[in-house]
């Protein structure tokens, strides 16, 4: 094998490694076969393409800037289909200084919908909006600026004048039709039904895969008005199983925020269960209606399971996520631990049996409740960081971490602070520790790290790391292995 040369600033990616210079580029393959066909070049990344309904010219995402390691500063670009050499060279149709990404056409090829992320500065703190601009060029429209909800997948109607989309929105995953002339979003599909993606026919009916807290994803059509399941694949698999209701609740944090959650009773029936604290990763994502294995296999196994959307959530709008920048660990410490009061006053929680855990940002968050508070008797810690001046140049954020916290060398003050590592002498709580051997998003050091810790300390400890394996556990026995091991876990302890 080869030496691996770097000279790049983004030089590794998970479930790849070590990056080189080598780009992905947009490439015609005629249906008839033979050789697939090259339209962009040059030392850029482009992805998304889509064809104009005609044929004639593909829109596609590039960060075509001086330092694309260096920014989020994705835009549009329109290159023609032509074989003609001349013709290759791509028109820039977006400026915007943050990302703009998942384009689609308007059926008369005049128009290209989009998502804008207008404030680089908060990068995945940012909402989404949907914006429309014409193809010719010019500047874009922001539709949904008051809205201030993540928008994705935008689709135009036939008609025009309406785009359908996704939306993140108070713990929901919406399908919305937006009016451009207005901005307004009308729900199509919402509540539990939760959607991440779908296509769109010109007659206006949908295709999406569909989940709800009580059935797994299928495939349903949404037609003038209705839905209707057409795929049963697992019907026969979940005949007998009996899911848990997931009940959504809103509590106050302790500074009087209004926080929006779930929780599911466990299947016993049986008030003050143990009770387990189950924290979202991201931090920019949310708990919505989704199914989720995971806390119906903790209800079923006589576990209660909480779920809030603390602050750095989306779905609650731009400055609810942003209200974590730069403070891990801290307003949203304070947000589950009031998800945690909430569930043992409605009388589901036992309060001297409590569990917590979470994966990626979900053990972040962990990491810092258990040096932080001795009220849970067990902990999870899955693929999480401990040590975060660690990871400046190990792990695959390092633009990340200097937008939101600046250079360790310049500004090790606000690093350390927010370090839960420096407070790992004041944990009590039995933690097993777990990851990928070749997580590249979150690297393996910072477990081994936690671990080495709490084991010289004397805090009883596992680690567990999978062979392998990336930031997501993928192997089938492995993720076996890894639901085992937690409820082996937390039932030791909570039990």
């Amino acid at each position: 094998a080869a030496p691996f040369v770097i000279d790049r600033r983004q030089f590794k990616e998970d479930g790849v490694g070590y990056l080189d210079r080598s780009r992905a580029h947009i490439y015609i393959q005629e249906e008839r076969g033979g050789e697939p066909r090259q339209v962009t070049f040059g030392d850029y990344e482009d992805s998304a393409p889509q064809w104009r309904p005609d044929g004639a010219e593909i829109v596609f995402v590039s960060n075509r800037t001086e330092e694309p390691d260096s920014n989020d500063n994705t835009d549009l670009w329109i290159v023609s289909a032509s074989r003609k050499a001349n013709d290759r060279k791509p028109r820039r149709l977006t400026t915007n200084e943050g990302a703009d990404a998942a384009p689609s056409w308007s059926a008369d090829g005049t128009r290209v919908a989009y998502v804008s992320s207008v404030n680089p500065k908060l990068f995945w703190y940012s909402t989404n909006h949907l914006a429309v601009i014409d193809a010719a060029g010019g500047a874009p429209r922001l539709v949904t600026k008051a809205i201030d909800r993540n928008i994705g997948v935008p689709r135009f109607a036939i008609s025009g004048d309406k785009v359908i989309a996704t939306m993140e929105a108070e713990g929901e995953q919406r399908i919305v039709e937006i009016s451009l002339a207005t901005g307004e979003a009308k729900s199509l599909i919402a509540g539990a039904d939760t959607v991440y993606e779908f296509d769109h026919h010109p007659s206006g009916a949908l295709a999406a895969p569909l989940s709800r807290p009580d059935l797994p994803g299928e495939i349903f059509l949404y037609a003038n008005g209705a839905l209707t399941q057409t795929t049963r694949v697992n019907e026969e698999a979940l005949r007998d199983v009996r899911f848990v209701r997931q009940q959504r609740v809103s509590f106050k944090s302790g500074d009087g925020t209004m926080i929006h959650g779930f929780v599911y009773a466990p299947t016993s029936g049986r008030k003050r269960a143990p009770a387990i604290l189950n924290i979202h990763g991201g931090p920019t994502s949310q708990y919505d209606g989704a199914f989720d294995p995971e806390a119906q296999l903790y209800a079923a196994s006589g576990f209660a399971v909480i779920q809030p959307n603390p602050r750095g959530s989306t779905g609650f709008g731009e400055k609810f996520a942003a209200a974590l920048f730069a403070d891990w660990g801290g307003v949203d410490f304070g947000d589950v631990m009031a998800a945690v009061d909430d569930a043992v006053a409605r009388g589901i929680a036992d309060p001297e049996r409590l569990g917590v855990g979470g994966w990626s940002y979900g053990g972040i968050l962990t990491n810092h409740v258990i040096t932080k508070t001795d009220r849970f008797k067990a902990a999870i810690s899955g693929a999480s960081e401990v040590v975060y001046v660690g990871n400046y140049g190990h792990d695959i954020y390092q633009k990340e971490w200097e937008w939101e916290l600046g250079l360790p060398w310049e500004n090790r003050e606000t690093w350390d602070r927010l370090t839960p590592f420096y407070d790992i002498a004041k944990v009590t709580t039995p933690t097993l520790v777990i990851g990928g051997e070749e997580d590249w998003n979150v690297p393996i050091l910072n477990s081994e790290q936690l671990y080495q810790a709490l084991r010289r300390l004397g805090v009883p400890t596992e680690l567990v790391v999978y062979p392998d394996e990336d930031h997501s556990i993928d192997r089938p026995s492995f993720v076996r292995d890894r639901y085992e091991r937690y409820l082996a876990w937390y039932r030791k302890y909570l039990r």
